[in-house]
């Protein structure tokens, strides 16, 4: 399909991580097969979008130097590793395009700054009336440490991807094993912040946008995520281990399916996700989380500005639920950065 109304095709930088750096999220703290995999998936599904020319940038040391020399129409913007694959710099790749004054898709250095702190990003769902689980924070570095009030209790990083921080030992039982396991979790971390939550355990649920406020959302299908096949002594959560642990159980006994969610539940789901992209400024496509407490009512989990684009992901799942091939997801994502930035009109 053509990406615009003139024959000339757009000019499209594709940014991603760099394969020859260390990367500390993937499995072996570096890039291998299933990241290899999915740029091969990625280059097949774009070659068949037509109306454009893409190009791939992954050398993250000379790329200042690439994208002045041959400045684009626009950047798909891939990179959630982070400059130099540090997610601590994750925004500086956005920043870096804004002085470059190149168009990009996704968003941009404020959305996800404000995105990433699961902090903040409750605040701002409370503030719009979008249910929340109860939550402490809890300072790291603070002698003594805040421990939870009720138990069990689930305690994540306040800034993190990828499940990182979250292992079984996460849900704890009593005084004791929260405090191990914030103690655990100052160790590992480069800002030494962390939320306390309630457990929740009932369905969980995943939404994915894409579009922008003033153009108009496609929505796509939610997906649940499946933990029937988990042994029950196990904490029912999307740990670390789920995404970088091929031995582990998480990884092995975890599915994905099309939510099985009434009409108004789902509807509520959309409403409280495109409050939510507006409010925290969030550009093209996004990704939230929910789960649902013992009452049945779906909780804020988190938000994930720039979601996984592999072909695999959650996002490419549930385009799938909605009838779309890979190619089509990706052309979606190109069309709404596109019309925001006024790079021609996007057609099919």
């Amino acid at each position: 399909m053509s990406a615009r109304t003139s024959t000339r095709p757009v000019a499209v930088a594709v940014l991603l991580g760099d394969p020859r750096l260390p990367y500390a999220y993937a499995m072996e703290a570096c890039f291998g097969a299933e990241e290899q995999e999915a740029v091969e998936q990625l280059k097949a599904a774009l070659a068949a979008l037509e109306g454009f020319t893409f190009t791939y940038l992954d050398d993250h040391t000379t790329l200042l130097e690439d994208l002045r020399q041959r400045p684009p129409s626009l950047v798909l913007n891939l990179c959630d590793t982070g400059f130099r694959n540090d997610m601590a710099r994750e925004l500086n790749i956005p920043a870096l395009l804004e002085i470059l004054n190149i168009p990009y898709s996704g968003a941009d250095p404020v959305g996800m700054s404000l995105a990433t702190d699961k902090s903040i990003v409750r605040a701002v769902a409370r503030s719009l009336g979008i249910p929340v689980p109860n939550e402490m924070f809890v300072d790291l570095e603070a002698d003594p440490l805040v421990l939870p009030t009720l138990y069990p209790a689930l305690i994540k990083p306040n800034f993190s991807d990828g499940s990182f921080g979250i292992t079984a030992e996460c849900v704890v039982h009593d005084a004791a094993a929260a405090e191990r396991y914030l103690h655990w979790l100052a160790g590992k971390l480069e800002r030494p912040e962390a939320l306390v939550q309630d457990f929740l355990t009932g369905a969980e649920y995943t939404v994915g946008l894409i579009g922008n406020a003033g153009e108009g959302f496609t929505y796509l299908p939610p997906l649940e995520v499946d933990y029937s096949r988990l042994d029950p002594e196990l904490p029912a959560i999307l740990s670390y281990a789920s995404k970088a642990e091929p031995d582990s159980p998480y990884w092995q006994k975890l599915r994905f399916r099309r939510a099985r969610i009434d009409e108004v539940t789902r509807g509520r789901l959309y409403d409280h996700c495109v409050a939510l992209f507006k409010r925290l400024g969030l550009r093209d496509y996004a990704r939230f989380d929910f789960r649902a407490g013992a009452d049945g009512e779906p909780r804020l989990l988190e938000v994930n500005h720039n979601p996984a684009w592999a072909w695999d992901g959650k996002l490419s799942m549930m385009a799938g639920y909605a009838g779309y091939s890979y190619s089509d997801l990706l052309r979606l994502i190109l069309a709404a950065a596109m019309g925001r930035i006024g790079l021609g009109a996007a057609r099919g």
